[in-house]
């Protein structure tokens, strides 16, 4: 071979290297995975050692419409309960078990919010209308004693009625003010055994009429008689005298001017409501009972539960005309 053919001949020396370096983004994915794994496997474990009925719990507490409307405090996602009552523990065969008591939030529904504004209100309503009521009672309580007061001038006024004041007694009730024309020893307002009233007992009814005509109160009138016993040998009896006599001083209280619709009840009592128990046989048992009923309470409700008038209507008891000799 000649020198002129020859070649150099060029060895190539190939340096091997390690691999390059490719990051740590795989550990994350690995964590990941392996938490993944854990969080499935207590799942396992959950579903396995929980009842049915705990696992509808725990489905109804993760469902969308049971999910509170509040964000924070008591209202949130737990509403300040543990997730785990009573804790984890272990078992008597020595494999762990758990007690879960989940509560789901409650929504409140449209008629719950409904039901309670109207509960609201009502409350608001019955504490106005209490108050209301005691305003008028109070009214009403200064207008029946002016209304006492009236009735001792109107007697006083009459010289011929004065030795007559005797005979009246006026007090307060918790039915209303209640003014009692009372009989006395050898001095009765009526004949014994009839219903026809003497001209005294009439005039007496006719200057209550003048006083208890300026309010607007109902009236109840009932009579009474002792516990002598009355017979005529015809059937009549204590019931059908004290009944007449009531409705006989009705009779004069309409003719001194008082509105018939004020009258609310005219009754006999004969003698089952003694004015002294232990005496029954008294002549002060035997009394017409005039009773100016109280209005403020039935007028603090009215049928649509409308609020009640700011005030009670009642002319002030003034003066008297003069009364006929």
């Amino acid at each position: 071979m000649a020198s002129g053919d020859n070649q150099p001949i060029i060895i190539k020396k190939v340096k091997k290297g390690g691999h390059g370096h490719h990051g740590g983004a795989w550990k994350v994915a690995y964590a990941d995975f392996v938490t993944a794994m854990m969080a499935f496997f207590m799942l396992l474990w959950l579903l396995n050692v929980t009842t049915d009925e705990q696992k509808q719990g725990i489905a109804d507490y993760f469902a969308p419409a049971s999910a509170s409307r509040s964000t924070s405090g008591s209202g949130g996602i737990l509403g300040g309960k543990t997730l785990v009552a009573e804790g984890s523990r272990i078992s008597e065969n020595g494999t762990p078990s758990v007690a879960i008591s989940l509560t789901p939030p409650s929504n409140p529904t449209d008629e719950d919010v409904h039901n309670e504004y109207e509960e609201e209100e009502q409350n608001s309503g019955d504490t106005e209308q209490e108050k209301m009521a005691q305003a008028m009672a109070e009214q009403e309580e200064k207008a029946f004693e002016e209304a006492q007061e009236a009735l001792k001038r109107a007697i006083e006024e009459v010289p011929a009625l004065a030795d007559l004041g005797k005979h009246l007694m006026v007090d307060m009730t918790p039915e209303g003010l209640r003014i009692q024309l009372v009989d006395r020893e050898q001095e009765s307002m009526f004949p014994s055994g009839s219903a026809h009233m003497h001209e005294f007992t009439r005039a007496l009814i006719e200057r209550i009429a003048l006083v208890v005509g300026k309010l607007p109160n109902k009236i109840a009138v009932s009579g009474h008689t002792d516990a002598t016993p009355f017979r005529n040998g015809l059937g009549y009896t204590n019931w059908e005298l004290s009944t007449d006599r009531a409705n006989a001083s009705r009779r004069v209280l309409l003719d001194a001017g008082l509105d018939s619709k004020r009258i609310e009840s005219v009754i006999g009592r004969a003698d089952n409501d003694p004015l002294l128990p232990d005496d029954p046989f008294s002549a002060t048992n035997r009394r017409i009972s005039i009773v100016l009923l109280r209005e403020a309470g039935r007028q603090a409700k009215t049928e649509n539960n409308a609020p009640p008038p700011a005030t009670l209507e009642t002319q002030p008891v003034g003066p008297l005309p003069p009364a006929q000799q």
